[in-house]
């Protein structure tokens, strides 16, 4: 793999969604672009799985969800204490044909950072709306994440699935779960949250955490995951699960337990985010669930179209920017509303 120069801006240095079966690039039925999952040499992988998908114990991958009818469709924002004003409107920032936004995250500029799965591309959005290529040939880069020191991560969704650390080096993080492929794990590789120690949780199915050696651990039981996201202090992990939120107590290994129901969600729940004050932001097909620190649903932030991320950035972290995916026209947007609430300063979601 190749990176264009790193882009020290978007740092500041010196995340498939809930939505159906996306299609793939024209064209393409394997390599960088194709997610592992659909790839025609999969079957050739997986024929070297000492544990195959089917006898993994995981629950199987999301089948296609009810197809939206295309355009976008009418909504009204109401008031949510502290968090957004009536009659706020979401506005169309940036628009990409094919499954080419997901995974978004808030750069120190103000700026967001969008993972690209089609182009395996990660593409920059600045302050102002212009777009520039940050890093290439990702494999089919779905989600991206970054921790407390500065380290980005994407999660590579092609075949031979892995966990790559894009900054401040360009290596792999993790690739081999019990000393299989993580195709073997079945499905797609979806999401992921990075921790202050250099590992990073993600979702494929289940909950995993790689620690920085690249040594990966699943946790959890009945578990049908999409979003991920540490808590500010990283001693709590989220997960979606269905149309519920699940917690988990991190350790000082990062490992996890204390798994229980944080919260219900309106429709099922895809990305996620915090703001400063410690609420919860929960993409789903309805818009963006706010839940309150102690998992109580504060209310809906309707969207146009169905979104898959979510975070807050601009100069002063209070423009919530949402990926929109329309499958019949398969195009993705980025929109954004302007929020009473203010995001965190210092990291990425």
């Amino acid at each position: 793999m190749k990176a264009i120069a790193m882009l020290t801006a978007v740092l500041g240095l010196g995340a498939i969604a809930a939505v159906g079966q996306i299609p793939m690039p024209a064209g393409k039925t394997t390599g960088p672009g194709v997610q592992a999952a659909r790839d025609s040499k999969e079957p050739e992988v997986l024929k070297t799985c000492k544990v195959p998908p089917q006898a993994s114990g995981r629950p199987p991958g999301r089948g296609p969800a009810p197809a939206a009818a295309p355009g976008p469709r009418e909504y009204n924002v109401t008031e949510i204490a502290g968090v957004i004003a009536a009659g706020q409107r979401w506005k169309e920032i940036w628009e990409v044909d094919g499954n080419n936004a997901d995974g978004i995250i808030a750069s120190k500029d103000g700026g967001i950072l969008i993972a690209q799965n089609d182009n395996s591309d990660v593409v920059k959005l600045d302050k102002d709306g212009k777009t520039s290529i940050a890093y290439v040939d990702t494999n089919t880069g779905g989600a991206l994440a970054i921790n407390s020191k500065g380290a980005l991560f994407i999660d590579s969704r092609g075949l031979n699935a892995s966990i790559e650390e894009l900054a401040p080096q360009r290596k792999t993080l993790a690739n081999k779960y019990n000393g299989d492929s993580l195709d073997c794990i079945g499905g797609v590789l979806n999401d992921l949250t990075a921790d202050s120690k250099g590992g990073a949780y993600f979702t494929m199915g289940g909950v995993y955490y790689s620690d920085r050696q690249g040594k990966v651990t699943k946790y959890g039981e009945n578990l049908f995951t999409n979003g991920i996201v540490l808590s500010a202090d990283g001693k709590h992990l989220f997960v979606t699960n269905g149309p519920a939120v699940a917690e988990f107590d991190v350790q000082k290994d990062g490992s996890l337990t204390n798994q229980r129901e944080f919260a219900k969600l309106q429709g099922g729940g895809d990305g996620s985010a915090f703001d400063a004050a410690g609420r919860l932001y929960v993409t789903s097909n309805a818009g963006v669930n706010v839940i309150g620190t102690d998992g109580k649903n504060l209310g809906l932030i309707p969207t146009p179209r169905d979104v898959l991320s979510v975070v807050f950035s601009g100069p002063d972290r209070k423009t919530l920017y949402a990926v929109a995916r329309d499958n019949p026209m398969n195009k993705d947007w980025i929109i954004a509303i302007d929020m009473i609430a203010q995001g965190p300063k210092g990291r990425g979601k």
